[in-house]
């Protein structure tokens, strides 16, 4: 079914719909407590009746980054549990994120945030509806030394290491590199999440080759979180990296890491040397056309799609918990892909790196 018609039909059918709410604490759990992927086999079918409220970040389904791995997330609760789901997208200024969450709200028992971006939000319809859960991506929403707003017994965070798995990428660069010198992208910075890529990414290069010049560049600075969807200017900066001497650059910009491929392809045929992107959050050598795989060193996977599927399915099993939930590499919350081929040659020295990175050998800054 056309997913603005499940919206649609959601919305006649809010009064008609049961709600669910369970309580919880205010405590940081691991992932996958209380019902993750791997009980799925259990549960199937058993989420007939549910619906699921997945509010995108803008972009939408389509965006080849984040917002598809939430949607890839949802698409497999609905094929493995047999829950249904409406999705929702903000317009361009997302002026309109609360009046979507509350329109999700009057007709699903659990609504999903895609982003921090909603978080106050969030707070403020989690109090308005306090029989359907909230879930929010990348908000933890629990740093009391601020006065951020403590959990509600509905409202669960879903958090992730993204500096461990840019740490594995770090290192694949500078195994990668022949110049020594490799660049970052991020999309907006100034609010700390998307420095966390920038610090991890730099430590595993350093890891590599303590000498290796890594050159950052943010698109925008908070709050101007345009520089997730500026393909154009990705394109700009990557160019002008490239022409530094940089033979890898890593982006963490959403959207606008498309004008880092078509960057990294221009570069190449215009000077008959390869040069390499890493893409983000999800494998996004199978995103892209076939033209610029073959510029996709690796990606850095944010399992946005296993969160989504993980609180679905604690909804369904109705162990549903109020907290944060931390997906880090011990529980494949991150990673790195080896689709195409190109970092086979040093996967095991990856994987030393991962397991160090597991054992607490080796501890990833948060910080540049």
């Amino acid at each position: 079914m056309n997913r603005s018609w499940r919206l649609v039909l959601a919305l006649f059918a809010a009064f008609a719909l049961l709600a669910a709410a369970c309580g919880g604490d205010d405590e940081t759990i691991s992932a996958g407590e209380g019902g993750g992927e791997g009980e799925a086999e259990e549960a199937a079918l058993s989420g007939e009746g549910t619906n699921v409220g997945l509010t995108f970040d803008i972009g939408g389904r389509g965006d080849q980054s984040f917002n598809d791995s939430a949607a890839d997330g949802i698409d497999k609760a609905e094929n493995d549990l047999g829950i249904s789901f409406t999705e929702a997208e903000p317009n361009q200024d997302g002026s309109n994120r609360a009046e979507l969450l509350q329109l999700q709200a009057d007709g699903s028992e659990l609504v999903v945030a895609v982003g921090f971006l909603f978080e106050g939000d969030v707070v403020a319809a989690a109090a308005e509806n306090p029989d359907t859960n909230f879930a929010v991506i990348d908000s933890p929403m629990l740093d009391f030394d601020n006065g951020a707003v403590p959990f509600a017994d509905n409202i669960a965070g879903l958090t992730f290491s993204e500096e461990q798995g840019s740490f594995l990428v770090g290192a694949a660069a500078a195994l990668q590199s022949e110049t020594g010198t490799i660049g970052f992208i991020g999309g907006v910075g100034g609010f700390g999440l998307i420095e966390k890529f920038e610090a991890g990414y730099t430590a595993g290069a350093m890891a590599v080759n303590p000498d290796i010049t890594v050159i950052p560049q943010y698109i925008t600075m908070a709050p101007d979180f345009d520089g997730f969807f500026s393909a154009d200017r990705a394109q700009e900066i990557a160019g002008a990296m490239y022409g530094q001497g940089a033979d890898v650059v890593y982006h963490a910009a959403g959207g606008s890491g498309a004008g880092l491929f078509e960057a990294a392809k221009a570069q190449s045929e215009s000077t008959g040397e390869k040069v390499w992107a890493i893409g983000v959050d999800s494998d996004q050598y199978n995103a892209v056309s076939e033209g610029l795989r073959e510029y996709i060193l690796t990606s850095m996977l944010k399992r946005v799609d296993v969160a989504v599927f993980d609180v679905t399915n604690q909804q369904v099993s109705g162990s549903f918990s109020s907290g944060n939930t931390v997906y880090d590499l011990s529980v494949d919350g991150v990673g790195y892909s080896t689709t195409g081929g190109f970092v086979d040659d040093y996967v095991s020295q990856l994987e030393e790196f991962k397991q160090q990175i597991i054992d607490g050998d080796i501890v990833v800054p948060t910080e540049p």
